[in-house]
């Protein structure tokens, strides 16, 4: 059998960058300017907070190799039921993701094929087109999808670099002012509106963990991933989204479906704005498959611990679980059917709040097992309180953010919870350990 080839550490961080900044960014100014630019402050709260879990991750990633990235790291801490909880929360969340993440690109296709949002079912079926159309891109393998990120990734990047840096040029002081507060809401409530916003287009750090099973030197690679992936997204986020509340007026930004394109169409002109609604489709298409690859290996390793069905750990001589491929985008097919709405935008924004709810509290596990992660390796010491200390803050963080979620979204996640709980109870008996009965009744 050929053999599968491996992601490089330049891959890797592409797959972490385009996982964040190919989807979460492209509708973020819409949805922040619904808030107010005052939300623009909860960027101060989030980049703090995201590079703490980044930080901790990459910790993490030093001492646990093992395939599943979180789930493998909260296994040290909480054995087997913590994997299958975390890999069940995590898939949940990637699988609405992905469903959120297509919804955002037909939103900028509209642009050009105003019939995919004509209906509630148009919009549906395009974004099954597009699920699908990711997730076949993957049957290549690892490699492919590292080179199809490569690219892509460049299609968000550059305008979003772009603008945060020239954008300024175009800067009204008078436009941003209007835009601060249009509903007069406290500093903690804009803060708060913005957490559950701003961590989304977080989401993706721990891609660098899920994938370690398909990198060359994940001991190396997957700590420097993680961290070089969020710090230059960090960056991009807040000087763009910042600089374009002063250039749109906040009324026609909170009703775009294309925010980086009109933009772009009012510093330069409208075929400029168009130009850059394709690179943004292209980014989000390229996010897509990366969040496809991404779903696929978490399932293949959970397949790989007889935590699903065998076919989920076939794989073929590129190293693409295909038939687990499969089920996965007929499972994102039923939840697009199930969470059609007239309003692109409603559907976005619900989708995206479970989606960091259902994300997030992995990050809870993974950060309360990496105490024990420091002790079993017998780290003391300025590193060991260092460490310590950052993991208490991305745990508070990680908790607010889950707050700030708001209540439907949290009431999804203790069911979805709830449900994984009850599915690891049917399957415990075949994965624990034997042990000698007591007495027989």
């Amino acid at each position: 059998m050929p053999r599968q080839q491996k992601m490089s550490l330049t891959k890797l961080t592409f797959i972490v960058a385009v996982n964040m900044m190919g989807s979460g960014i492209v509708m973020l100014p819409t949805n922040m300017a619904r808030i107010g630019a005052i939300s623009l402050l909860s960027w101060i709260v989030t980049a703090l907070g995201s590079m703490a879990i980044a930080y901790a991750f990459a910790q993490a990633g030093l001492f646990n190799q093992r395939p599943g990235g979180m789930a493998a790291y909260s296994e040290d801490a909480y054995g087997k039921p913590g994997y299958f909880q975390v890999f069940f929360l995590y898939s949940v969340s990637l699988t609405i993701a992905n469903v959120a993440v297509a919804i955002a690109a037909v939103a900028y296709l509209s642009a050009f094929f105003p019939w995919v949002s004509s209906t509630p079912m148009a919009t549906c079926l395009g974004v099954i087109a597009l699920l699908w159309l990711a997730m076949v891109a993957n049957f290549g393998g690892a490699a492919v999808t590292g080179r199809i990120a490569a690219v892509t990734v460049w299609g968000l990047i550059v305008p979003a670099g772009a603008v945060a840096i020239i954008g300024w040029f175009w800067f009204s002081g008078s436009t941003f002012a209007a835009a601060w507060n249009p509903k007069d809401v406290s500093w903690t409530t804009g803060v708060g509106s913005g957490v559950a916003l701003t961590l989304w287009a977080f989401l993706g750090l721990e891609s660098a963990a899920q994938n370690s099973a398909a990198v060359e030197n994940p001991k190396r690679d997957v700590p420097l991933a993680c961290l070089y992936g969020t710090v230059g997204a960090a960056a991009i986020y807040v000087l763009s989204t910042a600089v374009i509340q002063g250039i749109v007026p906040n009324a026609d930004l909170a009703n775009s479906t294309a925010p980086f394109g009109l933009a772009y169409a009012r510093m330069f002109n409208p075929e400029a704005g168009s130009i850059v609604m394709a690179l943004s489709v292209m980014a989000c298409i390229g996010s897509l498959l990366g969040w496809q690859f991404t779903l696929a290996q978490t399932t293949k390793s959970a397949a790989d611990r007889s935590m699903l069905p065998a076919f989920f750990a076939t794989v073929t001589a590129q190293g693409a679980p295909i038939a687990g491929m499969v089920v996965i985008g007929i499972v994102q097919s039923l939840v697009a059917l199930l969470t059609a709405s007239p309003s692109l935008s409603d559907q976005f924004g619900a989708l995206v709040n479970l989606a960091v709810v259902t994300n997030v509290v992995p990050y809870v596990f993974v950060l309360s097992a990496l105490p024990f992660m420091l002790q079993d390796a017998a780290v003391t010491g300025p590193r060991y309180r260092r460490t310590f200390a950052i993991a208490v803050v991305a745990m508070l963080y990680s908790g607010f953010a889950i707050y700030a979620a708001g209540r439907e979204a949290v009431f999804g996640g203790v069911l979805v919870m709830a449900v994984g709980y009850a599915v690891w109870g049917f399957i415990a008996h075949r994965l624990a350990p034997a042990r000698p009965v007591a007495f027989a009744a």
